[in-house]
């Protein structure tokens, strides 16, 4: 069953975030495939954290956090946040830290700041709801970063299929 069901998600595609927090001791931050909208208004969102150390651990237990969208030209941050070994928010990088202090990574997506509502023990993840309570528009949206198969990809115009 476990196999099937990696299988059957690995060939859905979802959209690629990074989701950000201040821990008290620093910001941590995760790549993240499974952020989902729930609810337009109020506007809610849903993500899961498949652990329970180290930055995971840190957004679980976390008032508030930010969720960048990432847009294709942001892959090199996506394989960043996603290695357990590569170190994040560094002077290279470029971020801040907003005046509520969520770290906020600049980037070619929408990042949107929230307030945890609930917490949810789902299986060996956690499953967070969380509330809109600020969004951060691109200058000029890119094409969206995609997860399918284990491998990034990107969405452009040509990915378009007719209607008819």
């Amino acid at each position: 069953m476990t196999s099937d069901f990696k299988s059957a998600f690995g060939g859905h595609p979802a959209g690629v975030a990074i989701i950000t927090a201040d821990s008290g001791t620093g910001p941590v931050g995760i790549t993240a495939s499974s952020v989902a909208s729930v609810s337009a208004e109020p506007a809610i969102f849903a993500f899961s954290l498949a652990a329970q150390t180290g930055s995971a651990a840190a957004i679980a237990v976390a008032d508030s956090v930010m969720v960048h969208l990432l847009s294709a030209d942001d892959l090199h941050l996506a394989k960043i946040f996603a290695s357990p070994v590569t170190e994040r928010f560094t002077n290279t990088m470029d971020w801040t830290a907003l005046e509520t202090g969520e770290p906020l990574l600049r980037h070619g997506g929408y990042a949107l700041r929230a307030k945890i509502l609930t917490r949810t023990q789902a299986g060996n993840s956690l499953l967070l709801a969380a509330q809109v309570l600020e969004v951060i528009a691109p200058a000029s949206p890119g094409a969206p970063l995609v997860y399918h198969q284990r491998n990034y990809h990107g969405l452009a115009g040509h990915t378009i299929l007719p209607s008819q």
